[in-house]
């Protein structure tokens, strides 16, 4: 198959190295010169495990290419894939600026290329409320196509289920593959795409598959909530949350499933935090109460204010810091509403000496929507962060290890590590 992907970034970027790595050409598009020329020097913009390699390999075999520009790249394409975000907006709802402006491109790239013998399969990967394929995407492909629209485009709905640490194995092992059409009837360039990947198949209408990602996204958000606020109250109460929760989720029958339902960090990344938000704005729109989902995310915030306290508990003003991981997951550099950022925000406001130590993330690298978000909420980041020598050499009253990247430390017998990341 020949691929396109729109929007380079964590999605986009791993679907590009994944289908590559099946023997599928890919196109890479997207708005950043610095990212574009960092993929065709086979540098990767994201630190995700396996894809430096994936991405090696692919430049090599000349089966990745990556350009600002759609050009002609569409005409003799398979297939094109919409990875580009939706930012929250003010009010939780989705800023769906991006979308429209992709679809109006690749409308108008279709249009230039002249009338297809096979339709052009669009699958829009991006997070989008319900109602966005047939309100939004279908008709600015009408609009510029006309007539043509029905005969040279697709329009498929397929959201992405990779978690940031893992995103290689869940893009070839994800937990299910859902599709929406505008019939509920499967997509040939799709059913090619994903013909060596086993996992259960929903084929469906648009708005049962847009809105699985808000369900499952606040679901996890749920269970990290729920578990949170228990293991506060057991630390309130001088009860051992670890052994609560060893009770707990050894009921598999009906109590679901261990992943998320610990206690331990808030939640945070690219996904729930934002999913949450727009759930609450559907909610809302629609008139429906939603007291749970309204909240998960005050109820966040409380729980990293109390990782806080029980990170400096007994601690003097002043005192030397290392953190250990600043990104929302070990072995990543995303940093959008991670809660380790905010941990780092509220050591230095509370007069904390704080250095970070995470090698995963190089703050001069930091582009987009990721270095947005740490100009606004840590811009002392880059002063602050040291390497493996320094974090090594002691010297500090504690180490708040925020997630696994305190097992690449080799620490002194007897260094007092308080991880907030599993509670006691």
């Amino acid at each position: 198959m020949k691929v396109a992907i729109f929007g380079l970034g964590y999605v986009g970027f791993t679907a590009m190295c994944c289908i590559a790595s099946e023997g599928s050409s890919v196109i890479g598009i997207d708005v950043s010169e610095r990212k574009v020329q960092e993929i065709r020097s086979k540098k990767p913009p994201i630190v995700e495990p396996g894809l430096a390699d994936l991405l090696v390999d692919g430049v090599d075999a000349g089966r990745i290419r990556a350009s600002t520009e759609i050009g002609g790249e569409l005409d003799d394409t398979d297939l094109a894939i919409v990875c580009v975000g939706t930012p929250s907006a003010p009010d939780g709802s989705h800023n769906m600026d991006y979308i429209a402006n992709v679809a109006r491109q690749i409308a108008e790239a279709v249009k230039r290329g002249g009338a297809r013998e096979v339709p052009l399969a669009v699958a829009f990967r991006s997070t989008v409320r319900p109602g966005t394929m047939e309100e939004l995407v279908w008709p600015i492909f009408e609009m510029v196509l006309g007539e043509a629209a029905a005969r040279d485009v697709e329009i498929v709905y397929n959201p992405e289920f990779l978690r940031e640490g893992s995103a290689v194995k869940d893009y070839f092992a994800p937990p299910k593959i859902v599709l929406g059409t505008r019939d509920g009837a499967p997509n040939a360039a799709m059913e090619a795409l994903n013909a060596n990947i086993e996992a259960p198949v929903f084929v469906t209408r648009y708005r049962e598959a847009e809105i699985t990602k808000f369900v499952d996204n606040t679901w996890h958000a749920v269970k990290v909530t729920f578990a949170n606020e228990i293991g506060r109250a057991c630390l309130n109460l001088g009860i051992s949350a670890q052994k609560v929760h060893e009770i707990f989720v050894s009921d598999t029958k009906l109590n679901i499933s261990p992943y998320y339902m610990r206690p331990g960090g808030a939640f945070g990344g690219s996904c729930l935090p934002k999913d949450v938000r727009a759930l609450q704005y559907l909610a809302a729109d629609s008139g429906a109460a939603v007291q749970l989902v309204d909240s998960l995310l005050r109820s966040n915030e409380a729980h990293k204010h109390r990782l806080f306290e029980y990170a400096v508990e007994g601690l003097a003003p002043g005192a030397r810091i290392l953190l250990a991981g600043v990104a929302f997951k070990a072995g990543t550099d995303d940093l959008r509403e991670s809660p380790n950022v905010d941990l780092a925000r509220k050591l230095l406001a509370a007069g904390f000496d704080l250095e970070i130590f995470d090698p995963a993330v190089d703050a001069s690298k930091l582009i987009g929507a990721n270095l947005g978000y740490v100009y606004k909420t840590l811009p002392a980041l880059q002063k602050i962060l040291v390497g493996k020598e320094r974090a090594e050499a002691g010297g500090y009253d504690r180490v708040i290890a925020a997630n696994a990247t305190v097992k690449a430390l080799a620490l002194a017998d007897g260094v007092d590590i308080r991880d907030i990341g599993s509670l006691p």
